[in-house]
């Protein structure tokens, strides 16, 4: 298999999610996502019965890391290139093995099965939701301290009401004439 982005018939690009290194980034960082999930459950205490807390510290941990990570990213320019490669390797790769949202639904389950309701309610919503939180805070974090090398400030559309107008313009090509204007 090719590195290549067009396929062997010329086709035209090929999916990133087959291209070869696009693959090993993912498993690369899947590699140190992993074992930094084990450590953190060896680290805590065993879990009691009534709360899966090494998994639940995972996954909003997790949460924070990728909201942090992808707003750098997003700040320093376009998914490519060496951004890409980053966002495969710590988001795609590290966070996915890191953060273990089927565990949750296991343990969610097994609380449920065990007659712990309200437990596994609590568990399941405070996992989700506090994941939501992390996230946004890890967002805020990240666009507060412009943790990108070279970031650039992202002013939502409510700030900017001509923001669409010029994202229009740099899509241009150079020469080319508005809708509606004569050349």
């Amino acid at each position: 298999m090719s590195d290549h982005p067009d396929d062997e018939e010329g086709s035209g690009p090929r999916p990133l999610h087959r291209r070869g290194r696009a693959i090993g980034l993912v498993a690369l960082g899947g590699l140190a996502g992993a074992p930094a999930r084990y450590a953190i459950a060896q680290a805590l205490p065993a879990p009691s019965r009534d709360f899966p807390t090494a998994t639940f510290i995972t996954n909003v941990s997790g949460a924070l890391i990728l909201g942090v990570l992808l707003e750098a990213l997003a700040r320093a320019g376009p998914d490519e290139g060496r951004r890409q490669s980053v966002r495969l390797l710590a988001g795609t790769g590290f966070c996915g093995a890191y953060t273990t949202y089927s565990t949750l639904a296991l343990d969610t389950d097994q609380l449920f099965r065990a007659g712990r309701v309200g437990v596994a309610l609590v568990y399941a919503l405070a996992t989700v939701v506090l994941g939501l939180v992390a996230t946004g805070f890890g967002v805020a974090l990240s666009a507060r301290f412009r943790l990108a090398p070279d970031a650039r400030p992202i002013a939502p559309l409510a700030d900017d009401p001509d923001l669409l107008d010029t994202l229009a313009e740099r899509r241009r090509p150079p020469g080319a004439a508005e809708e509606g204007q004569k050349e």
